[in-house]
């Protein structure tokens, strides 16, 4: 068996790529790494390069996803207050006792289902 230790790339589909652009930039504080024009892609950088998320623009029908982003357990209450600041409708923190962690739950301009958690 591999000893997989970690996710690096994520992809997004997403309607409107300016739209979800401000909102991984601006919100989530996700850094421009590279703008591939031809396909109408971002690739964007988490903080310290740790991963990344590639929003790919599809006007067409796909299903809504869940993606989940760890977050330190300080950070969870501050990450709570800044999206609600912005407008985003935030979970109540949902504990995971079986994974000793703690989640918020929210939603992106398109509809899919974003996490935060923290494990203690």
């Amino acid at each position: 068996m591999l000893s997989i230790k970690g996710l690096f790339e994520i992809a997004i589909r997403v309607k409107d790529l300016p739209r979800s652009e401000a909102f991984y930039r601006d919100v989530l504080g996700f850094e421009e790494g590279l703008r591939d024009e031809r396909r109408n892609w971002l690739f964007l950088w988490l903080s310290g390069r740790s991963g990344m998320v590639v929003l790919q623009e599809d006007k067409g029908e796909w299903p809504f996803q869940h993606f989940a982003f760890t977050v330190g357990e300080s950070n969870l209450s501050y990450a709570a207050a800044q999206l609600k600041e912005k407008g985003i409708s935030v979970s109540e923190p949902v504990h995971h006792e079986w994974m000793n962690g703690v989640s918020l739950y929210f939603e992106d301009p398109d509809g899919h289902d974003l996490e935060f958690i923290a494990f203690g």
